[in-house]
């Protein structure tokens, strides 16, 4: 019995190392791809003077602090305003949001509020989306969150790639504004940088499945409508929408060059929160959409692959925990001996401090693409994050297989913001 199950703890032992392995190679084939391929262009040379009508949705929920930014900036932009609704959404709202919202409505006409105040009223931003897309007059609906600055251009930017007729949806790149604050906000500019810079960029070059993030996005109406709108029970929206456009054959743009600025978690309770909400909602799409997604007679081997490695890792954490866990077993039943033993755990550590989602040599080399070497210093201080994100990503995936067994709805929580406007003033 004890050598049936040294065999089995064995198999695991190498499982593991060889999921860790196969991302490995996965993140350096994007960063030798990024460093050293042709990159692939986006549209921004098309000039086409029939832009589409747009929508833009801003989910929002307590939102006093932030709202008079994402206003002031998408009213500033450069998009025609006959062809530009502006539709920012209170969802139950307690504060001065509706307030806000309703002086913009005054003095600004193409801003038409959404309030969202019925007690009966499912709450969390796929269900505002769904409420506010029933009542957006443009083709194309752009989101962005409540703490975000667009530039002046960014609207006309995204909604460029719609005058391909192939294309779904659009992402543009995220980049954190308040980066000086302290050392959780600096390794989050450098995990953005990695994730944008280099791994959605790769993806976008190689054809294969870059993710459509939620906001400083856009979409089709008509095709996510169609497709019978947001699942209000599945908290990662973005992600879901991404597979579901994917496997029906529909492409995902990516523009690196579309800069938008968001406010960082400026703290652990809140990183912590925030990344146990990607993950169990990540999760919960994996499980709704791993068959769908092989079984997709619309896309290529090489995104299938692509896909499955995406949809899977918010997952890898679990599978390293119980990596380390069956390392010790082996050690303690004498089939391991210590430097063995120690050796695997310092792998687990080491590679996915630098793996799964902060890739060292990804953000090394999006540091050296966005020409700020000096950040690079930092790359040793992502090792502060491995177990934090480890215990907060499994903890989010065992959430995520109550939700499936028990099909309760997840409550949204919405992330603390920190900036501090003169909310007086605007009114």
């Amino acid at each position: 019995m004890v050598d049936y199950l040294v065999d089995i703890l064995h198999i695991f032992f190498i499982f593991v190392v060889l999921v860790m392995l196969t991302y490995a190679i996965r993140h350096f084939i994007f960063t030798f791809n990024r460093l050293y391929c042709r990159q692939k262009f986006y549209y921004q040379d098309i000039i086409d003077s029939d832009l589409p009508k747009v929508t833009v949705l801003i989910p929002m929920h307590n939102e006093e602090q932030v709202a008079t930014g994402v206003l002031d900036a998408l009213l500033a932009c450069d998009y025609p305003a006959d062809r530009l609704e502006i539709k920012p959404v209170n969802d139950h709202s307690e504060d001065k949001t509706k307030e806000i919202l309703e002086a913009y409505h005054i003095k600004h006409p193409n801003v038409v509020p959404l309030h969202r105040e019925k007690d009966d009223q499912t709450r969390g931003k796929p269900a505002a989306l769904n409420d506010a897309m029933a009542e957006a007059t443009g083709d194309i609906i752009i989101v962005f969150d409540a703490d975000y600055l667009p530039g002046k251009g960014l609207i006309k930017v995204l909604a460029t790639a719609f005058a391909d007729p192939e294309v779904g949806a659009v992402m543009g790149r995220v980049t954190p504004v308040n980066t000086k604050v302290n050392l959780m906000t600096r390794l989050l500019d450098l995990e953005r940088s990695g994730g944008y810079q280099v791994d959605q960029q790769a993806r976008y070059n190689l054809d294969l499945l870059p993710q459509y993030g939620g906001t400083v996005g856009g979409y089709r109406k008509a095709l996510l409508l169609s497709t019978g709108g947001f699942n209000t029970k599945i908290l990662a929206e973005d992600t879901e929408l991404t597979y579901r456009f994917m496997t029906n054959g529909w492409k995902i743009a990516y523009a690196n060059g579309a800069e938008c600025y968001e406010e960082a978690p400026e703290d652990w309770g809140v990183r912590a929160r925030q990344v146990n909400r990607w993950a169990r909602g990540h999760n919960e799409v994996m499980f709704h959409y791993m068959f769908k997604l092989l079984r997709s007679r619309k896309i290529t081997f090489s995104q299938k692959l692509d896909g499955f490695m995406l949809l899977t890792i918010y997952m890898m954490p679990v599978i390293l925990i119980l990596g380390i866990v069956d390392s010790l077993l082996l050690f303690f039943l004498g089939r391991m001996d210590i430097m063995t033993g120690w050796w695997i755990i310092l792998f687990v550590g080491a590679y996915n401090t630098f793996g799964n989602f902060a890739p060292f040599f990804q953000i090394g080399t999006a540091v050296v693409l966005d020409g700020s070497k000096d950040r690079a210093k930092l790359l040793p201080y992502l090792s502060l994050n491995f177990y934090f994100y480890m215990w907060y990503i499994s903890k989010g995936f065992v959430e995520a297989i109550v939700d499936i067994i028990t099909r309760r709805n997840a409550e949204w929580k919405k992330t603390e913001r920190y900036r501090k406007e003169n909310v007086g003033e605007k009114l």
